[in-house]
């Protein structure tokens, strides 16, 4: 059976998205310099089916954590926040159908959390965005049931990641900590139920960009 899984990109003062997020800026204002240690690399643009990057003339740790991020992923899960920038009930005429154009990088099916019913949404390269309005376990159910013996990885943003983690399904968390601060936003590691969340270091890779830390979530 495959594991549950985090890879997300934080400040140095614990924010993975800035304050003030809008259709302009997605990941709050400063959000997006977080994730410059991937953009760059031949791995992330793969993903999003174009060229460029820089895979590097020899070992790149970067570009072998970008990989990694996305390796033996059977299904996604996301919060709402994470799959657009609407609130409130879904627009019937051109509904937002994600970030990431006609073929995103998943190619798996992608749950969303979210409180408003919404068809299937079909898109190029295999990727399938279902919307869940009964909670975190059924879309974890679902999850489980697409991924098989692959991995699920939740995507974001920081309350999906919180409401797994204070249920203590989190089997494994990938934090790249970017070296910036962002002084507000959405922070990570906040409302956790009081939860006492013990992490297990398991690998540290340190680049100029960021530094990459795999933790195991003791059971």
């Amino acid at each position: 059976m495959g594991k549950l899984k985090v890879g997300i990109t934080m400040s140095l003062d614990g924010y993975v998205a800035g304050p003030n997020q809008s259709l302009e800026n997605p990941l709050g204002e400063g959000g997006e310099d977080l994730h410059e240690w991937m953009t760059t690399t031949k791995a992330f643009h793969e993903l999003h089916g174009s060229e460029g990057g820089n895979a590097g003339t020899g070992a790149n740790p970067n570009e072998d954590v970008t990989r990694e991020l996305m390796d033996n992923k059977g299904a996604f899960i996301m919060g709402r926040n994470m799959f657009g920038p609407e609130r409130g009930p879904w627009k019937k005429k051109d509904a937002w159908r994600g970030w990431w154009g006609d073929n995103p990088p998943y190619h798996t099916p992608v749950y969303v959390l979210t409180h408003h019913a919404r068809e299937p949404l079909k898109m190029e390269g295999g990727t399938t965005f279902y919307f869940v309005t009964d909670g975190i376990e059924s879309a974890l159910k679902q999850a489980k049931k697409a991924a098989g013996d692959k991995d699920i990885s939740i995507h974001g943003g920081a309350k999906t990641i919180q409401q797994y983690l204070a249920a203590g399904h989190v089997d494994e968390m990938q934090l790249s900590v970017a070296p910036m601060l962002l002084r507000g936003g959405e922070r990570l590691l906040d409302n956790l139920d009081g939860r006492d969340i013990k992490l297990e270091l398991i690998r540290t890779i340190a680049t100029p960009e960021a530094t990459h830390l795999k933790y195991r979530v003791v059971k």
